[in-house]
């Protein structure tokens, strides 16, 4: 039976989680949408908008009705927001690059009892609120995510803005380095050539181009060379802030921001070629934290 065409507006839930190329997540499954754009046929894709602000193309057979969704996950309604274990801000703010507009995005993990995980509905993969800018995984998606090296994730593990840590998730920031590997040069490089050629259509098709997207894409890469050369996630831009905010007003020509660029992936080439770094992360230090959480859950009753 094929599913109803989706209308401007309607709110959705992906079924699947969308990757780049190179594997980097650009949205988990379980993320909330809004379609902004509908086809003329099914064949064709929707265009739907995420709460961070970007917009990807997903076919029908991807998306699900969010109040469907909703009806799936348990009967009744489960508060799961006492359980979150990790809550830090995240964003411009954390980068050092807010102004006095700039929302406060926070991030971090939850932590479901053994009874829920286990149970005919299962958890959730994510905790939104679109009004307060939050976003919490669920710990096994958490750490799949960061041993993927995924900039968000990585970067909730060093932000330096922490309101809120249990034990637990303290312990996990303290062995943050067990995430870090060489993968960090293919998923930040990865995203940034292939958003950057996306920028450079735009500029030819319409004269203009998102500079805020601009500036997040350099700077992800200054984060990336860090990782490299330092063997950890540097969160705040520091020197950088103020050549970066040009970037965002539009103040930098392309051409120079392009040169830039250029020579941040040189940067980056040379910074993967002389790493100390692992090839891969530890997944058996994070597979055994995970155990240890989960075991702790055994007992508790939600």
């Amino acid at each position: 039976m094929t599913a109803p065409p989706l209308s401007l507006g309607t709110r959705v839930v992906t079924r699947t989680a969308l990757h780049t190329p190179g594997g980097l997540v650009l949205e988990p499954a379980g993320s909330l949408g809004v379609v902004v754009q509908a086809p003329t046929d099914p064949q064709h894709a929707y265009r739907v908008r995420f709460p961070d602000g970007n917009e990807h193309s997903l076919l029908r057979r991807q998306l699900s009705l969010y109040r469907e969704h909703q009806d799936l996950l348990a009967p009744g309604e489960t508060d799961w927001w006492p359980q979150v274990q990790l809550r830090v801000v995240v964003g411009s703010r954390a980068f050092g690059l807010d102004t006095d507009t700039s929302d406060i995005d926070r991030r971090g993990f939850y932590l479901p009892t053994a009874e829920q995980h286990w149970s005919l509905w299962g958890v959730p993969e994510q905790l939104e609120n679109d009004e307060t800018q939050e976003v919490y995984w669920e710990l096994q998606k958490f750490l799949t995510l960061a041993l993927k090296a995924n900039p968000n994730v990585l970067e909730v593990l060093s932000s330096p803005l922490v309101e809120h840590a249990t034990p637990l998730a303290q312990e996990l920031l303290d062995m943050n380095s067990a995430f870090l590997s060489t993968l960090v040069y293919q998923t930040y490089n990865g995203y940034v050539l292939s958003q950057f050629k996306r920028l450079e259509a735009d500029l030819r098709n319409h004269g203009e181009i998102r500079w805020k997207h601009a500036m997040h894409l350099l700077r992800l890469l200054l984060s990336g060379i860090a990782v490299l050369e330092k063997g950890e996630v540097l969160v705040h831009v520091g020197e950088h802030r103020e050549t970066l905010l040009a970037v965002k007003r539009g103040e930098l020509a392309w051409d120079e921001l392009n040169r830039w660029r250029l020579a941040l992936h040189r940067q980056f080439d040379d910074a993967v070629a002389h790493s100390r770094l692992p090839d891969r992360p530890d997944y058996g230090r994070v597979n055994a934290y995970l155990l240890r959480a989960r075991k702790a859950q055994l007992e508790i009753t939600p």
